[in-house]
């Protein structure tokens, strides 16, 4: 069974994203099948616009394929990594500019990787289901996949809290956020699929099935403000007070992930606000394969992904024992 399905149906490409057993994190095999459906697609006339859709009721994508990753730093393979990263990241340049519309449908869990194949493109509609997050931090790794483009650009300093946190967030704050565009309820996203791949006009579709949610966000975004624009990551720890179970949850969120991750992610957040996005994702690249080569990543994804014990050991343990140095040069 291949792990992305894709066919032109009522003019419209459809892909669906067919790893379930794997929520479907992207491997190698998923971003050459979806990288050759748009390649095959850019020029047909008789495909109006692309359709991402899963095939899991309980992952749209739930990120990259970051246990193959570490399988192969553990076993010496340095160049595995890198190479898998640079296609992913060309894969979501692409999407960003397809130049017919790219439309993806998130019901349920969408995270890294699930995200670059989804917020680049032009149509983004999340339901009640959908989940959102960069956690890369907890596994001892760093948002990627352009997040220090689009995550830099959310206002209140809410992208550099949810780089550095890995908080969830839902399909409204998504929309509310602008990561999403369209909200859509949950029991008539078949409705609407159906239609657009019946050749209904996109537009049409997406007046009748899409709603306006409650706009208030899951999370205090007044307190990320005046929490979130200190200078530096020691100034956000010390501002967090424990006096509001939201800055309670947020310092034992940070005391519990990478140092060494916090630190670099801290640094693509703050240089990704000024950088176009193929910048963001070459350094974001340059990044990603220094960090893997810390202690950190094997550690991390041990820890979350491969034992899921969630007690990973960090070397160093604490940020202020972190060299930023051994990064900088990288940014």
């Amino acid at each position: 069974m291949a792990v992305v399905e894709a066919e032109v149906v009522g003019g419209v490409g459809h892909i669906v994203l067919n790893r379930p057993e794997a929520l479907n994190s992207l491997n190698s095999a998923m971003i050459d099948g979806i990288r050759a459906a748009l390649d095959a697609w850019r020029d047909d006339d008789a495909v109006a616009s692309v359709l991402v859709t899963s095939s899991s009721p309980r992952a749209f994508c739930a990120g990259g394929d970051i246990k193959a990753v570490r399988q192969a730093v553990v076993e010496g393979d340095r160049a595995a990594g890198p190479r898998y990263f640079a296609a992913e990241y060309d894969l979501d340049e692409i999407i960003a500019h397809y130049p017919k519309s790219y439309i993806s449908v998130i019901d349920a869990a969408a995270f890294g990787g699930g995200l670059g194949i989804s917020i680049h493109g032009s149509v983004r509609i999340v339901t009640e289901n959908a989940v959102l997050a960069m956690p890369e931090t907890a596994i001892g790794f760093v948002p990627d996949v352009g997040s220090s483009y689009f995550l830099s650009r959310l206002p209140g300093h809410i992208g550099r809290y949810l780089a550095l946190t890995g908080t969830r967030i839902t399909g409204s704050d998504a929309l509310a956020l602008g990561l999403a565009t369209h909200f859509c309820p949950s029991d008539a996203v078949g409705a609407l699929e159906s239609e657009i791949l019946g050749g209904t006009d996109i537009e049409d579709v997406l007046s009748r099935y899409t709603i306006l949610p409650a706009t208030e966000l899951s999370f205090d975004a007044e307190a990320v403000a005046a929490v979130f624009d200190r200078k530096s990551l020691v100034d956000i720890i010390d501002a967090l007070q424990c006096d509001t179970p939201w800055s309670r949850v947020t310092k034992t969120q940070l005391a519990t992930l990478s140092p060494t991750s916090l630190m670099a992610t801290d640094a693509l957040i703050a240089h990704g606000a000024r950088s176009t996005l193929r910048e963001c994702l070459d350094r974001e690249l340059r990044v990603a394969t220094w960090v893997i080569d810390q202690p950190d990543f094997a550690e991390g994804v041990r820890a979350v992904l491969v034992d899921k014990d969630r007690a990973p050991q960090w070397k160093p343990l604490v940020l202020e024992m972190v060299r930023p140095e051994a990064f900088q040069q990288l940014l």
